[in-house]
């Protein structure tokens, strides 16, 4: 039986630096940007008063993982909701709540942030899709994430 993703290659990283940085002091730590709960695309409510008129992320689920300042860069001032377009089951549901989102809670933007491997791509093309298709439309900005933690791209669409 084997356990890899297909067209997936197994990487392992070596840090220039091993030892861990702070920007803060050790006591210190930095304040999460998260506004609401829950977070994961299939439990939220997509008219739910924190989407009124909000600035929302759409993050795929690797992406916090790999983007160390991910909630100052991106999350701050934001609402979020996370998703994976490769694991995730009944997508429908997803394109049904963004659409909600976009109409009913008449969110002002969103911002899809997604990881630079194919499997992510889903993510950005339902949200333009889902864009396309509504009665209202609004800016969508991308941010793509390479496996090792860089910003490759960041963009209107």
């Amino acid at each position: 039986m084997s356990f890899a993703a297909p067209k997936s290659a197994t990487q392992t990283f070596t840090m220039a630096n091993a030892t861990p940085t702070f920007t803060s002091s050790p006591t210190q730590t930095n304040a999460s940007q998260l506004r609401q709960w829950p977070v994961q695309l299939h439990l939220l409510n997509p008219e739910a008063s924190y989407f009124r008129n909000a600035d929302v992320v759409l993050a795929a689920d690797c992406v916090p993982f790999s983007f160390p300042d991910f909630h100052n860069r991106y999350l701050a001032g934001k609402i979020l909701a996370i998703a994976c377009p490769k694991l995730d089951t009944n997508q429908d549901v997803y394109r049904a709540k963004l659409t909600s989102m976009i109409e009913n809670s008449q969110i002002n933007t969103l911002t899809v942030v997604m990881m630079e491997v194919p499997c992510c791509g889903g993510l950005l093309r339902m949200a333009q899709k889902v864009v396309t298709e509504s009665s209202r439309k609004i800016p969508i900005k991308i941010a793509v994430i390479g496996i090792k933690g860089d910003v490759l791209k960041e963009e209107w669409v």
